[in-house]
């Protein structure tokens, strides 16, 4: 089955999540991402069931989980909003880091994807500078 409609906030948590403990380990098991999400491993075990039969996910009981190449992209897109989201809530509004991570992750569920883009495009167009 794959996914054909849009990810919902856990899952775009999920993912960033996934992405982001794939890069500093080498295997990612169900245990990591629950430590991470600080969630149960059974709801860990649930979600990562439902992102599998969704296209997004590779796992197979007691194994690794691996980002396919759709699951990839969407979590390179949702790991690139809340970057934006953080970086203009701590560069242009001045708000301390730990609270625009925190915010970050709130919004980045709420804008559009075309905000998202605007946002990202004025953020390298002004920060860069």
């Amino acid at each position: 089955m794959r996914r054909e409609e849009p990810l919902t906030r856990s899952s775009q948590d999920y993912l960033e999540a996934i992405l982001n403990l794939s890069e500093r380990e080498q295997n990612v098991r169900i245990t990591d991402l629950a430590n991470h999400l600080q969630v149960t491993k059974p709801s860990a075990t649930g979600m990562v069931k439902v992102m599998s039969k969704q296209g997004l996910l590779q796992h197979d009981k007691y194994g690794p989980i691996q980002l396919t190449e759709e699951g990839a992209k969407q979590a390179h897109l949702v790991r690139q909003r809340h970057r934006a989201l953080k970086d203009f809530l701590v560069h242009i509004l001045g708000v301390p880091h730990k609270t625009a991570e925190k915010e970050a992750c709130l919004m980045e569920h709420s804008i559009s994807m075309d905000t998202s883009e605007r946002l990202y495009l004025f953020l390298r167009e002004n920060l860069t500078k």
